[in-house]
């Protein structure tokens, strides 16, 4: 017989051998899939090494590897994943291991191992796992590594693969997309703290939680903690292998590190903390609801009196009406008889007014500042009670004492109101501003386009006026035959001044809440913005320009060599390209150098957003000024129905510089109704942290007297005593930046004249507004101009305004004679 009918006979032999067997296909409900994990892994050695490890026999194995580009091993020219076992069929990547109830993972799992090298000051004893080669990856002794960034070209194909992944085996959940240090954390580190989990979330990939969750568990376990027994279940529940016994062991520790390189990679510590329990909770009520509750219900019953009403459903902090709204007799002993039932409060001369509701009736003695109210004799069950504080009230501090409250277990709720403005605008005011009167019209009259005044000196409006236009030129710098008459009321583009009344007001006001800690790490709320030193910021050093990145980024110029590779007119890329693309400067985060960056505050808008899950315009315009009854702070004023006559216009002829500069979509007609600012228009629609807010004098006015009360206004309370301090106050008096805030140093002058306090704080925008609040003159000023609003003239490549060469356009004369008018 030849070969080849040998060949045929035996093939014809075993397909009649195999056809004999008759099977019938009958499904049974019965049954799952048999892959439930997806475990990343990293290689920590070269793409050489790795592939002698995981091919040769004695080794390891994995279902795929991925290269990573400038390793000098790998010998292609372009990344692809490659396959190392069947999908089916069982790799040796996980060694012994836990995840969800099961052991050994290796039987259940498919394994990814991803080329990437930590530095490390000395190589790792490896373990004895069977079917387990040493790697770099063990864990035994490993003092201090550093752990490169992944290759963004290596997690693209490491998503694509992922997908494909969870498409074939659907039985992989987003909580059982893991990693090496997850399911054996007291052996293993990989894929460690660089890995990209939230970018891989952000792809369908794997779990994450949601930010105002996080932030609500945050403020409940700041205030009571999470046991460490209820950490452990809560980790237990998710998944890890941990027993709940109360004992805070190396086990424990081996975990919590894990969790955070997973889900707190910008706070590696293995120690439990309130931003570990919120987010080992949130993401246990995000992806196991009954497992939350049940560790919610005994965090309850463990702590029930130490909790009182704190709720963690409750998405804000109650808020406080008034300065003082509290119940007497106060409720904290002192053996210091000469301090009981005493509180200061902040009024002016001639104002202010208590307000009391008793629980029964009751009688009692209040003395303002050391004089008896003349009140009524006894204060009914449950009636409000309202009396003026004017004939003993004086300006700055006062003091509040009640006494002789009867009978003793009686309750008195008091509140007094935090200061709002009042009008007081005579001939004397008008004689003592003569001088700045002058200056105004004089410019006015040559040619200076428009001006609206306020000035606040002790809680009263002393000064507002309006002179010029709102709108006197066409885009080609002819002057209208009927110009817009500029108005006290008219709104104007606040510019950089979104940075202080908008951003840091918002900031403020989540910090008084909990939500945000200005000393917290960027990356805790915004966990995207990382490699490149970007882990390094802090919040506080957005708010002082203490980071370094470039003062000015032309997203919106589709030039190349204009906007660095960095082009975008879309809201959601130009969040990318600054939270991924942009680096900071490690010589400004190391040594606090201030160099100032609309980046900062761009960022800090999407900070707010992300905590608050609002957009920005509605967080600030619907939160922060419907609080206060302002309706005229807000961001693109036509879309939200304001009338173009109501605003002050300004560049004449669009960004054009007068036709210097040119980019897609650019604007060439008058600037009216919509925000200057190229960045805040074109590449984030209007909307930014840095620009696009609107405002007039009444809505600016009453923010600064809110900030001279230090976190209120009338009986809205935004922030107290502790966060004004936080903010305002620095220990460095040459600092230039406050957080959020300019200073009155040296260096600032030019704005704030050179009578302003020590305490005095600001801010300019670039289209012609200042503001200036100084606390120890108790002073507002309140100056917003249209200096943009005029014609341009073009020396080579510079720019000149005619706006910007008046007095009113250079702020520090018009200061300092309002200085001298309060002062003389």
């Amino acid at each position: 017989m030849t070969r080849g009918l040998w060949i045929i006979t035996s093939v014809f032999f075993l397909m009649s051998c195999n056809s004999s067997t008759k099977i019938e296909q009958l499904p049974s409900a019965n049954s799952s899939y048999r892959i439930k994990s997806l475990i990343m892994h990293f290689t920590a050695v070269d793409y050489a090494n790795s592939k002698r490890l995981l091919v040769e026999e004695g080794g390891l194995s994995a279902h795929y590897l991925i290269p990573q580009r400038n390793d000098p091993s790998y010998p292609h020219k372009t990344l692809k994943v490659i396959q190392l076992v069947n999908e089916n069929e069982r790799a040796w990547h996980a060694g012994v291991s836990h995840w969800q109830g099961r052991n050994g993972l290796n039987d259940s799992s498919i394994g990814i191992e991803i080329v990437n090298v930590p530095q490390c000051n000395e190589l790792i004893e490896h373990a004895e796992d069977e079917h387990h080669a040493p790697v770099l990856s063990d864990k035994h002794v490993k003092p201090f590594c550093i752990y490169p960034d992944f290759d963004p070209q290596q997690i693209e194909l490491l998503i694509e693969l992922s997908r494909d992944i969870l498409g074939r085996n659907p039985d992989i959940s987003p909580t059982a997309v893991v990693g090496h240090s997850d399911i054996a954390p007291s052996r293993k580190h990989d894929p460690g703290p660089r890995f990209p989990w939230y970018q891989l979330y952000q792809n369908g990939i794997g779990a994450w939680y949601d930010n105002a969750t996080i932030a609500k568990y945050w403020r409940l376990f700041k205030q009571v903690p999470l046991s460490t027994k209820l950490l452990q279940q809560a980790l237990r529940d998710y998944g890890y292998d941990l027993k709940p016994s109360g004992e805070f062991n190396q086990i424990t520790y081996d975990t919590i590190e894990a969790f955070q390189m997973h889900f707190l990679p910008w706070h590696v510590t293995g120690v439990n903390n309130p931003r570990t329990s919120a987010a080992i909770m949130a993401l246990l009520e995000k992806y196991f609801p009954n497992k939350a509750k049940a560790i919610l219900d005994q965090y309850e019953r463990d702590n029930i009196d130490e909790m009182r009403s704190v709720s963690p459903s409750s998405a804000k902090v109650a808020e406080p009406k008034g300065q003082i709204n509290g119940t007497f007799p106060l409720q904290y002993e002192s053996s210091r008889s000469a301090v009981e039932n005493k509180v200061r409060f902040k009024a002016y001369e001639g104002r202010g007014e208590i307000n009391i509701l008793s629980t029964q009736p009751t009688s009692a003695d209040f003395y303002v500042n050391g004089q008896k109210l003349t009140l009524d004799k006894l204060f009914s069950e449950n009636v409000q009670y309202q009396y003026s504080l004017g004939k003993r009230t004086q300006d700055g501090v006062n003091t509040l004492f009640i006494d002789n409250i009867n009978p003793p277990d009686a309750r008195l709720m008091i509140n007094i109101p935090y200061p709002s403005l009042a009008y007081e605008i005579d001939s004397k005011t008008k004689g003592d501003f003569a001088r700045l009167d002058e200056l105004i019209e004089n410019e006015i009259e040559n040619g200076f386009p428009g001006l609206a005044l306020l000035v606040a000196h002790k809680g009263k409006v002393i000064k507002k006026e309006a002179w010029g236009h709102a709108k006197k030129f066409d885009a080609k710098g002819n002057e209208l035959t009927q110009p817009l008459a500029m108005k006290p009321s008219s709104l104007f583009d606040l510019a950089s001044n979104t940075k202080t009344v908008g951003t840091t007001l918002a900031i403020m006001h989540l910090a008084y809440q909990g939500i945000i800690d200005v000393n917290a790490q960027v990356i805790d709320y915004l966990p995207e913005f990382s490699g490149d030193l970007r882990e390094m910021i802090k919040v506080k050093d957005l708010l002082r320009h203490n980071t370094g990145f470039p003062s000015d980024v032309k997203f919106f110029d589709n030039n190349e060599t204009v906007n660095n590779g960095l082009f975008s007119q879309n809201r959601i890329h130009t969040h990318f390209l600054i939270t991924q693309r942009l680096s900071p400067s490690v010589n400004n985060l190391i040594d606090q150098y201030s160099s100032y960056s609309d980046i900062n505050f761009m960022i800090l808008g999407m900070l707010i957003e992300r905590v608050t899950g609002q957009t920005l315009d509605k967080y600030i315009e619907k939160t922060i000024m419907a609080s206060l009854g302002l309706k005229n702070t807000l961001f693109n004023p036509l879309e939200k129905g304001v009338a173009l006559e109501n605003i002050a216009a300004t560049e004449l002829a669009g960004n054009t510089r007068g036709g210097l500069v040119n980019f897609i979509n650019i604007r060439t007609d008058v600037i009216h109704g919509e925000v200057h600012d190229e960045k805040a228009f074109y590449s984030m629609q209007g909307v930014s942290g840095h620009a696009g807010l609107f405002s007039n004098l009444d809505d600016l006015s009453v923010i600064a007297q809110l900030i001279l009360n230090k976190g209120g206004y009338g009986n809205t309370r935004l922030f107290d005593e502790d966060i004004y301090r936080e903010f305002l106050t620095s220990k460095n008096a040459s600092e230039e930046y406050a957080l959020g805030w300019k200073k009155a140093t040296e260096q600032n002058r030019w704005m704030f004249g050179p009578y302003a306090s020590s305490q005095a704080i600001g801010h300019s925008g670039w289209t012609g507004t200042l503001l200036i609040i100084d606390p120890q003159h108790d002073l507002v000023i309140v100056m917003l101009t249209n200096k943009k609003h005029s014609p341009i003239t073009i020396n080579d490549t510079r720019v000149d305004f005619a706006g910007d060469h008046y007095e009113l356009g250079k702020y520090g004369s018009i200061a300092s004679l309002i200085y001298e008018a309060i002062l003389h």
